[in-house]
């Protein structure tokens, strides 16, 4: 439990030292954009090829990955459904509601989760690769097709393709895969870049929260608190009910709904940011699932554990 709290502090100081500067006026209006597109652009194509590179590649077909990753699509889809019966949004706000309420905190929560609690990092790992190789692409590509260009989706796919977060990704599986050894002395700044990309993800959220407030009348707020209650109940007992369904051992069945629990990651508002889309929903989905997905693991933790 300790560690993770201390992952919550983590986030949770970095954000307030954003929400900091915008108020003492260090950083004003739009110019925390910058820090979103040097992180979008720059550094998290960098942290996920340092990520993916020293990846196993075989780790995508374990039991655990298949229930999350069925578990993400269920809840994602349901969201959509939702969505179209009762919030009419366009398909961009659609999108990024759906990714809101099944891509998980992997990495700067996950890791930690899964260390102290779950006793292995490697049962988080390949579930980042598994939302880089294969969500990413297609949120991406959906996101280009909402910016006027009459090209069509799969014309869309291939820009997406192209597009920095999803080469890296690439790049990165491909050296996992045929086990290229990358040079230190590329590796070396490539992991400096990629330890910034968190850091200014959050920076850039904690900028954003000031002068608004979670849930403000007027801001989706029936289409957040569904998109949270979907990310930190729903999919939780989905991933549940498969793994007991599947037969998977008592201790999958612990890993793979714990996993499920995590909060929506923060890359999801990196991404509604950049495109400018749903921002002021994605960034209180975030907000709220970080907050409430504590005492949810931790219910979880004691349940399953047992």
């Amino acid at each position: 439990m300790l560690g993770i709290l201390t992952g919550f502090a983590v986030i949770l100081g970095i954000i307030w030292a954003g929400y900091a500067a915008a108020v003492t006026g260090i950083v004003k209006g739009d110019q925390r954009r910058v820090l979103n597109n040097m992180s979008f652009y720059v550094a998290l194509p960098a942290l996920l090829f340092d990520v993916l590179h020293d990846s196993d590649p075989r780790v995508l077909l374990s039991p655990v990955i298949l229930i999350t990753t069925a578990a993400a699509v269920l809840a994602a889809g349901l969201y959509l459904l939702i969505s179209r019966l009762r919030f009419q949004q366009d398909l961009a706000s659609a999108t990024l509601g759906a990714t809101s309420a099944g891509y998980v905190n992997s990495n700067n929560l996950g890791l930690p989760v899964a260390i102290y609690i779950l006793g292995d990092a490697a049962y988080v790992a390949p579930l980042i690769l598994v939302q880089v190789m294969f969500y990413a692409p297609v949120i991406l590509a959906i996101l280009e097709s909402t910016r006027g260009n009459k090209a069509g989706f799969w014309r869309a796919i291939l820009r997406a393709l192209k597009n920095p977060v999803i080469v890296a990704s690439i790049l990165g599986f491909a050296a996992a895969l045929f086990k290229v050894e990358v040079p230190e002395i590329i590796m070396a700044p490539v992991e400096m870049l990629g330890a910034a990309s968190i850091p200014m993800v959050l920076l850039s959220f904690g900028i954003s929260l000031q002068g608004q407030r979670a849930l403000e009348p007027g801001s989706g707020r029936a289409a957040v608190l569904t998109g949270s209650a979907i990310k930190l109940l729903v999919m939780p007992a989905i991933a549940w009910a498969l793994s007991i369904a599947f037969g998977l051992s008592a201790h999958e069945v612990f890993v793979a709904t714990i996993i499920a629990a995590l909060p929506t990651a923060q890359n999801v508002y990196n991404y509604a940011a950049t495109y400018r889309r749903a921002e002021i929903q994605v960034r209180d989905t975030v907000f709220i699932t970080t907050f409430a997905s504590l005492p949810v693991v931790a219910v979880l933790a004691l349940l399953l554990a047992s």
